[in-house]
């Protein structure tokens, strides 16, 4: 018996993948702040700080953007306004560069192997009209590899979570098999958030106040593993 297969499900595994160059493996989301920080912050349980950023900032901020910038479908100037909204939503100059540097990397990717729009919107980055972060870069890519908005939402949650979940392991907060383990409760997390409603002007916004202090306080500290 043969099975159908929607090629639209390779797409969509292909760019959700953590071999796909994005240059997210540098970030952590103030992850290795808080762990060192406890002492001054709290204990840091990475168990909870998933679930926080999860329902707290990307539900709410990422998950919002992403899905907005997919319907602007293409529209070069209305994803450069959204990009700077992002900025402006975003208070931490730490999660700010992060999201601009991974999104410009992503964006860098997909104009090399030619998807629609990367070219044009990373000419749009280099003149200063608009700044790369990454939910509205995914929303814009993704949308141009024919992949719906719900699709695009859960590898966006994916991809947060995944990211959180290997920097928990590479900073020694947990291990390989029990980090999966997390990242399955996360999965559900990521499908209990994903389908509230966004409207097309949904504010953007996050409260994750300790991890953004977190960050913070790392920008000024020496030596460390991740950016933020």
């Amino acid at each position: 018996m043969s099975i159908g297969l929607d090629s639209t499900l390779l797409v969509a595994l292909q760019h959700a993948d953590s071999q796909f160059p994005s240059g997210g493996f540098a970030f952590s989301q103030g992850l290795e702040a808080s762990s060192q920080l406890s002492a001054r912050l709290g204990p840091c349980n990475f168990d909870d700080f998933l679930e926080t950023q999860l329902r707290h900032r990307w539900a709410a901020a990422d998950r919002v953007a992403l899905a907005r910038a997919h319907r602007l479908a293409g529209d070069l100037a209305k994803l450069a306004e959204l990009d700077f909204e992002v900025e402006a939503s975003t208070f931490v100059e730490g999660l700010r560069a992060g999201s601009r540097r991974n999104g410009v990397a992503l964006l860098t990717t997909h104009s090399r192997i030619g998807t629609t729009g990367a070219g044009a919107y990373r000419a749009l980055i280099a003149e200063g009209k608009a700044l790369g972060h990454l939910a509205v870069v995914q929303g814009l890519l993704w949308r141009q590899l024919g992949l719906d908005e719900p699709t695009a939402v859960a590898m966006g949650g994916y991809q947060a979570a995944a990211s959180l979940a290997t920097a928990a392991v590479r900073l020694g907060l947990v291990g390989a098999i029990q980090s999966q383990a997390l990242l399955g409760k996360a999965l559900t997390i990521i499908a209990e958030v994903s389908p509230a409603p966004i409207a097309d002007d949904e504010p953007i916004r996050s409260f994750t106040p300790l991890a953004e202090i977190a960050v913070a306080l790392h920008g000024a500290s020496g030596q460390r593993l991740f950016s933020n």
